[in-house]
């Protein structure tokens, strides 16, 4: 009985931990949305033209640096890209991506930082969605302009295939992240998801809805750029 009894607990403790977990993972999601909305809600923000050039967008809240190394650090968030063959539908369910880096740690300056990714052209999602990116090797970034529009931006940033933004202690502003790597967080997806999801099945695939974590964060996206303005020929 007392052996009975102590598996229950046991079984009970598991639940309640899967429960806790799976909640902490959808607050990251919600967290997401968040950070978005008060960026996209700065005057001199992430260019509009841009953003509606963007197939895909990450978002990773309060980034810290670790303490187990001088320079590392490691966040965790969600991307999120327009649904459809060549990007141009509705955005879709977002998929949890972590971050990882030494080269994050030394603009962090020890605090918290808000990072937004644009995801430039189909090469640069396809690339996050098959296997673990080195940014500035397998993929190619440069720090993004800011205010209304792009004009002045370099061929440097016009060419990237990821554009970055950091925000900390309320500053915002363009941020390399070069050598840092976005890996897809497959225990995360499987913990909002409810089962073990690669990235490509959620944002390309198709084969889960938008959790409700996320509703506000893609009903978001979808009022700030409901049509993706990339040049039909660089979608194919």
């Amino acid at each position: 009985m007392n052996k009975l009894i102590a598996c229950l607990v046991v079984m009970l403790i598991s639940v309640v931990a899967a429960v806790a977990d799976t909640e902490h993972v959808e607050e990251r999601v919600k967290d997401a949305g968040t950070v978005l909305k008060e960026i996209l809600d700065i005057p001199d923000n992430i260019p509009q033209d841009l953003l509606d050039k963007a197939e895909c967008v990450i978002i990773l809240p309060s980034v810290k640096k670790a303490a187990f190394g001088v320079g590392a650090s490691y966040g965790r968030g969600v991307m999120i890209c327009r649904g459809g063959e060549h990007y141009q539908g509705k955005w879709g369910a977002p998929a949890l991506y972590a971050l990882e880096g030494a080269s994050i740690g030394f603009q962090l300056g020890g605090q918290a930082t808000d990072f937004v990714l644009l995801v430039m052209n189909p090469k640069g999602a396809e690339s996050l969605l098959h296997s673990k990116v080195k940014l500035g090797a397998d993929a190619s970034a440069a720090a993004g302009p800011k205010g209304r529009t792009a004009e002045g931006a370099t061929d440097i940033v016009m060419t990237a295939e990821i554009l970055s933004y950091s925000r900390n202690k309320g500053l915002f502003a363009g941020v390399s992240l070069e050598g840092s790597t976005l890996r897809s967080d497959g225990s995360a997806n499987e913990k909002l998801y409810g089962k073990r999801l690669t990235a490509k099945e959620i944002i390309r695939e198709g084969k889960v809805g938008v959790p409700a974590s996320a509703r506000e964060l893609v009903a978001l996206l979808d009022a700030k750029s409901p049509v993706n303005k990339s040049a039909p020929k660089s979608l194919r």
